[in-house]
């Protein structure tokens, strides 16, 4: 079989290429649907100066790199993987001193009227270099070292991203944290920084006294629990009393922290007598780290952020504090062109809010905008059917493969197609605030499609020789 067909193309699964291809040309669809108003009515314009021909010279180039792909040995992405990611973090700090800046970001190479994102490069070049990493017989993510090291390799190329600054970007770098939990890492790590990502969000739409005050009463719930003398609940009755006498000059919201610490207090004190003290020092503990994770995100949100910042914020966590006219304007004029699609859409190339440019940036970061207002409810749930059924036929891939290498890959490119696809979608609805990320093979850009082209070039070429170790 090898010699009969060297490139391994009898064993491509079809299936995945088959959703390659549907989300590459849906995205042609789309870019052309977007710019067809504004850029086709002027018949001097030649094609390929429109958005829709340099997204078709993109697609070109994209179907040379995948054949040159599938002509490099499968082993090449392995034996080089961290030679790539050195020139990826080599671009990274290029770009610092040589990009181009476009809104606020140096992020770019601008060749004419072309560009580049080397952030692209980046996160293939992780994706090979964790997989090698993860696929090495010393590593253990359940050793202090292999996690340090696992850290490191994230967290070089998302230091460099947030010094451009491309906060989207960086953030795309969490998905690696899915192959890691795969192959061993402790949930642990994922339960507290879900907690602390959740602090720190409440901080910035709450008081921290109502967040001191929730922690204190579930800790004071947890720990009285655990015993049942009555001449405690004495002292506690004390403990209300007292607080209760200070409840006009202090306000109800400190008043009730006063009263609920004042609890909890006696209660670590009878569990510290008791020599079972353990519990109440963790929580002792959760609740001083959270008062000031809370204090903190406040204060910086209050203080640090500039007023731009804080609308950005405003807009995806209290709405009614942000302008309609201003920051509001782009999630308010999203919402509206998917709502106004309904069920069946207004048809191809008949959307109002497309053709009139309502919604800003709507060929790259709200693209869904415009499936939702032209094909409706129906197409944009086939659209969401198909990423979904892409990414799970990623995920069966990686559980086929007999090469570690191979499966902890797959695995990388399911973890970045699912942030950028959970995200997009999510902040053109409002749901999630807006940071700039791509809908994957959709938007346009030629370093995004590319980019995703050839980690999907590679883990076809992997799938291919599944039956070599």
């Amino acid at each position: 079989m090898g010699k009969r067909d060297p490139v391994g193309l009898r064993n491509i699964d079809l299936f995945t290429f088959s959703f390659y291809i549907a989300l590459v040309a849906l995205g042609w669809i789309m870019v052309f649907a977007v710019s067809y108003s504004r850029e086709w009515t002027n018949t001097d314009v030649s094609f390929f100066a429109t958005s829709a021909g340099k997204q078709t010279i993109w697609i070109g180039i994209c179907a040379v790199v995948f054949a040159l792909i599938f002509i490099v040995d499968w082993k090449f992405w392995q034996t080089f993987a961290y030679l790539i990611y050195s020139i990826g973090i080599v671009l990274l700090v290029a770009v610092l001193f040589f990009g181009k800046n476009i809104k606020g970001a140096t992020a770019w190479f601008a060749f004419g009227s072309f560009s580049f994102q080397p952030s692209e490069v980046a996160k293939f070049a992780t994706c090979l270099a964790m997989a090698t990493f993860l696929s090495h017989y010393r590593t253990n993510l359940k050793e202090t070292r292999s996690q340090l090291i696992a850290l490191g390799l994230l967290g070089l190329p998302v230091g460099l991203i947030m010094l451009q600054p491309d906060a989207g970007s960086a953030i795309v770098f969490l998905s690696f944290f899915l192959v890691m939990y795969r192959e061993g890492l402790s949930p642990v790590f994922f339960i507290v920084a879900f907690c602390v990502g959740l602090l720190f969000i409440l901080g910035l739409i709450v008081s921290p006294y109502y967040i001191i005050l929730t922690l204190a009463v579930i800790g004071l719930f947890i720990l009285a629990s655990r015993f049942r003398e009555n001449r405690y609940w004495l002292l506690s009755a004390g403990a209300v009393s007292f607080g209760v006498a200070y409840a006009i000059k202090m306000g109800f919201v400190k008043s009730a922290l006063l009263v609920t610490l004042s609890l909890l207090l006696i209660v670590m004190i009878t569990q510290w007598l008791q020599n079972r003290g353990r519990v109440a020092s963790l929580l002792l503990v959760t609740i001083v780290v959270g008062s000031g994770i809370s204090f903190a995100s406040n204060f910086g949100f209050n203080k640090v952020l500039k007023p731009h910042q804080q609308d950005r914020i405003n807009v995806w966590l209290a709405p009614s504090k942000a302008d309609p006219r201003g920051s509001l304007y782009n999630v308010f004029q999203s919402k509206l062109a998917i709502g106004s699609g309904g069920l069946q859409g207004k048809g191809f190339l008949q959307g109002t809010l497309t053709k009139l440019n309502y919604v800003p940036e709507q060929s790259t970061d709200f693209i869904f905008c415009t499936i939702g207002e032209e094909h409706g409810f129906i197409g944009s749930s086939g659209m969401i059917l198909l990423f979904l059924f892409f990414m799970f036929r990623i995920t069966v891939i990686a559980e086929r493969q007999r090469s570690n290498f191979s499966r902890h890959y797959a695995y990388c490119v399911a973890g970045i197609l699912f942030i950028h696809f959970f995200i997009n979608i999510g902040m053109t609805m409002g749901l999630l605030p807006i940071i700039g990320i791509p809908l994957p093979f959709i938007s346009k850009g030629g370093s995004s499609l590319l980019g995703f082209t050839v980690m999907i070039a590679v883990l076809l070429k992997l799938d291919s020789n599944r039956y070599k170790i």
